[in-house]
């Protein structure tokens, strides 16, 4: 977890460079105004509690019952959101997400499968948003950027549809020589032990898959997730509309979210920690590309580069302060008191002296 701790100031790098290569200064930053810095962040934590909302509503359908109650569920997304902000390529907060449920009582099979339909929502929707802003800046010029902004998504696309598609088709298993790489860390014994309890847990996340897609009632849940992903992603495109309109009109919320959804596909490139620095220069390249936009050319000069730093503070690194205090809240458990008693001592069968009951 310190390594975690680190990312947080590594991820203002990027800004250090932005201000000493480019002509933006901290006062710069200011000039958005607090209001629409705190709407910005507003708007980026309201995508992540829909997120969590999304992490109940797929518990109660997919397993038939609650686990914990709203806000302890609600606590655990965000949680494992801290995670995912604070590692290359946005990875390891299912991971969080699936220890929980199991310590809940979720088989691991089962938890995986719950936290992998969050993950394919999330994919689906920002390719299909990845797909439209490339296309879209195809279309107005942006050629180079168009097809980087494709060409990053349809690798993480295609994972995880063959991912889904393989394991309603067949159960699936770790390769034979998964074992023996791990057991270079760890005792054959326990080596053993953790490949057996991999393949349940994917055995199960096989099933899982097989009986969501013979259910119609299940392929109904995933629409609903899907329409809620959509709607995380249009306040995700709200966050930075709210900025780049501070001073004056620029940007609507189109192309806002078309350029948001760009820098989210280049910040999954697993480079830096957390989309550092890639997720600025995504939304900067798409913005600067799309010069065919009325009243965008201000957006994309230099002294607009305030916006991107105060949106991308609004964004990441507000949300990431809530993250970790409710990574702190499931994690951090309070010792009980000690159950002080009173010393026994000898004098305690002793009979008090004004003591007037007969004796033998």
């Amino acid at each position: 977890m310190n390594w975690r701790l680190v990312a947080i100031p590594a991820s203002v790098v990027p800004f250090i460079i932005l201000i000493i290569t480019a002509n933006v200064s901290p006062q710069d930053v200011l000039a958005v105004g607090l209001v629409p810095f705190l709407a910005a962040a507003a708007a980026a934590i309201m995508r992540m509690l829909l997120q969590a909302l999304r992490f109940k509503y797929f518990i109660r359908h997919f397993l038939g019952y609650d686990v914990a109650s709203t806000g302890k569920t609600v606590a655990a997304r965000l949680a494992g959101e801290f995670v995912t902000q604070t590692t290359p390529s946005y990875v390891g907060g299912e991971l969080v997400r699936i220890a929980w449920l199991s310590k809940n009582g979720v088989p691991p099979g089962k938890a995986a499968w719950v936290t992998t339909m969050e993950i394919i929502a999330d994919v689906f929707v920002g390719s299909v948003l990845a797909f439209m802003a490339g296309a879209l800046a195809i279309y107005r010029g942006g050629s180079v950027v168009g097809l980087a902004v494709i060409l990053v998504t349809i690798p993480t696309l295609a994972v995880w549809l063959g991912l889904i598609l393989f394991s309603a088709k067949r159960t699936l298993r770790l390769p034979s020589f998964s074992q023996r790489i791990v057991e270079k860390f760890l005792p054959k014994k326990r080596a053993e032990n953790l490949i057996n309890a991999s393949n349940i847990a994917i055995a199960d996340l096989c099933n899982m898959s097989r009986e969501i897609f013979n259910s119609k009632k299940s392929i109904g849940t995933f629409a609903v997730g899907i329409t809620i992903t959509v709607i995380a992603f249009i306040f995700y495109g709200i966050s930075f509309m709210v900025l780049a309109n501070a001073i004056e009109p620029r940007i609507g919320l189109f192309e806002s979210l078309m350029a948001t959804s760009a820098s989210t596909a280049v910040a999954n490139l697993p480079i830096t920690i957390g989309g550092s620095g890639l997720a600025e220069l995504g939304i900067w390249a798409y913005l600067a590309n799309l010069s065919g936009i009325p009243n965008l050319e201000d957006v994309i000069k230099d002294s607009q580069l305030n916006v991107i730093i105060a949106w991308r503070i609004a964004t990441y690194h507000v949300p990431l302060v809530i993250c970790w205090i409710a990574l702190m809240k499931i994690t951090v458990y309070r010792v009980p008191a000690p159950n002080i008693r009173q010393p026994i001592t000898g004098n305690q069968d002793k009979k008090p002296e004004n003591d007037s009951s007969p004796t033998k």
